[in-house]
């Protein structure tokens, strides 16, 4: 089982809005491509989808949700994408052994993830945003803007990384990978940081296995940095 964060903030009664704010108001620009392939979205019978909803509601009666618990779902949607979308380059950008197994790892945990977070907005009535690469789309001032979530690369980074092949590729992958996972721990520290939140059972135990999770995947990816840097040729592009 894995540890639970401690949070000392207590549960409040609280049901948020449909307003939703940016964790990071950090536009991305650039033109690399960015093509991802969707996490598949649930699709219950109506029966089903009405029994999800009705579970939905007695949890957050138990255990009210909040608008950074809305905000934190929503923003790793688009974190995990650009996650899937980096680690699916490692066949083709012919990746050392371990990168790939690692991105592998990435891609099989992070698609599930996903589908998790659609669920629980969807069955919260919540708007559930677009799985993409490029960061939360959001309307602003009468206009669509899209958003980087803290960590997430931007185009330039992207596309710096597509053009990488072999140990350049590891040493990309490696390298961005690890500011990517920081950005994720740092978005449940602002989570579990801001009061009420988190109270919510599958918000809880989902940002606790983040932090687990990736705190681990980056120790495990700064030894491969380091191991690479320490044998630079041994692999060439």
């Amino acid at each position: 089982m894995r540890p639970r964060l401690e949070t000392p903030f207590p549960r409040i009664r609280r049901i948020p809005g449909f307003l939703m704010a940016v964790l990071v108001a950090a536009a991305c620009g650039g033109s690399a491509p960015v093509a991802v392939s969707p996490a598949p979205r649930p699709t219950p019978s109506a029966q089903g989808d009405s029994a999800a909803i009705a579970r939905a509601r007695a949890d957050s009666l138990r255990y009210p949700y909040t608008e950074a618990d809305i905000r934190f779902m929503s923003g790793m949607i688009g974190h995990h994408a650009q996650a899937i979308q980096m680690a699916g380059w490692a066949p083709s950008h012919d990746a050392g052994p371990s990168v790939r197994i690692l991105a592998a790892r990435i891609i099989n945990a992070q698609e599930d993830e996903i589908a998790t977070m659609q669920r629980w907005l969807s069955d919260r009535r919540q708007p559930v945003p677009e799985v993409t690469p490029k960061g939360l789309k959001m309307m602003m001032d009468g206009g669509e803007h899209v958003m980087l979530m803290p960590g997430m690369l931007t185009e330039a980074q992207l596309a710096q990384l597509d053009q990488a092949r072999g140990a350049e590729f590891d040493r990309l992958f490696l390298t961005f990978m690890i500011q990517h996972h920081k950005g994720a721990v740092t978005m449940v520290s602002t989570l579990f940081g801001t009061y009420g939140a988190g109270q919510d059972e599958t918000v809880f135990k989902f940002a606790s296995d983040v932090n687990v999770d990736q705190s681990t995947e980056i120790d495990r990816m700064e030894k491969m940095l380091a191991a690479l840097r320490s044998r630079p040729q041994e692999r060439k592009p």
